[in-house]
């Protein structure tokens, strides 16, 4: 018999067996060496998987024609395609409601994400570093009141008989109620949900302040810069990349609003400017006759309207910075 030689064709085999072999021991050697912090956020994974991700299957409700008992997948599922979305797109309230959701959002938007980054700036820019945590925990105080205890706050101070109105009445002014003006509405909701957020909102411009080289600040005062100038050219250009994150979960989150604090703030006299999608869904599923198949599908266009501007905000930010969340 003739020998066949040992050449690459043959080695091939082998090598490919080694490498797999190489890349398995050096996956089990990473899983090993990381295994304690693999088990300290196995709890959060679960949570995630258990609360956001295995509820999506309930999506299909959208294109059903469901009640309140009925099985979401069965025999008897009654399928009816994408009759409620063109059910919500004709319906006379949609317009409106799209025009209320994105302005309170938009609105909040333009006072609310450059806020923290302001108060971030100033904070650190604070030469006492003692009045700057005082201010700090000034600032997180309102994060932590309840929406039902903010609302209650602002009716104490902007009702018929609050605050306001009484230091009006008292130098010979007439009593309004803004909870039944459409016009305050907006103002009233945009400026404390900004108040209750900002300092908490502004910890982690605060943290990325933080890892601010010293050496470019004692660059710049060597080369002159003032204070102010030192924030525009050596501060803010730190924090931009994680002001290019945050605004792209923002924009992601643009049409997001929730119904609770609406709910509260809603009357009879605001109602043309408080109703929004958030509180048209809450209505529809779960008050009156509940149309829940309905109400899902409303949510649903909600949420691909989110999703199509986190991709077109991540797609603007890559294309024009180094920043992007994928």
């Amino acid at each position: 018999m003739r020998k066949v030689k040992d050449g690459p064709a043959s080695q091939a085999p082998a090598d490919a067996v080694q490498k797999g072999a190489s890349k398995s021991a050096r996956a089990w050697r990473r899983l090993r060496d990381n295994h304690p912090f693999l088990i300290m956020i196995f709890p959060a994974v679960l949570v995630v998987f258990l609360f956001n991700y295995l509820p999506i299957y309930g999506v299909l409700i959208a294109f059903q024609d469901f009640m309140p008992g009925d099985p979401i997948l069965g025999e008897y599922t009654r399928w009816i395609g994408f009759q409620n979305f063109t059910r919500f797109f004709t319906d006379v309230q949609f317009w409106p409601l799209m025009k209320n959701t994105f302005l309170l959002c938009i609105y909040g938007f333009i006072i609310g994400f450059p806020l923290p980054i302001i108060i971030a700036l100033m904070l650190n820019a604070m030469k006492s570093k003692k009045m700057s945590k005082t201010l700090q925990t000034i600032f997180n105080g309102p994060h932590f009141i309840s929406l039902v205890v903010l609302v209650g706050m602002l009716t104490l101070f902007f009702g018929r008989y609050g605050l306001v109105n009484n230091i009006v009445a008292h130098f010979g002014g007439e009593r309004v109620s803004y909870f039944l003006e459409s016009k305050a509405f907006r103002p009233l909701y945009i400026l404390s949900s900004n108040w209750q957020d900002f300092g908490w909102s502004s910890i982690i411009y605060i943290a990325a302040l933080s890892n601010v080289d010293l050496g470019q600040h004692e660059a710049a005062i060597l080369d002159g810069a003032s204070r102010f100038q030192r924030v525009i050219h050596v501060d803010l250009p730190a924090i931009m990349p994680m002001i290019s994150v945050m605004l792209i979960m923002s924009i992601g989150g643009l049409m997001g609003v929730g119904y609770e604090k609406v709910l509260l703030m809603m009357t009879d006299g605001n109602l043309e400017v408080s109703e929004i999608i958030a509180t048209y869904v809450y209505k529809q599923g779960l008050t009156g006759v509940p149309n829940q198949s309905y109400a899902t599908a409303i949510g649903l266009f909600n949420s691909i309207i989110n999703v199509i501007l986190l991709i077109i905000a991540n797609t603007t930010s890559k294309k024009f910075s180094e920043n992007s969340l994928w």
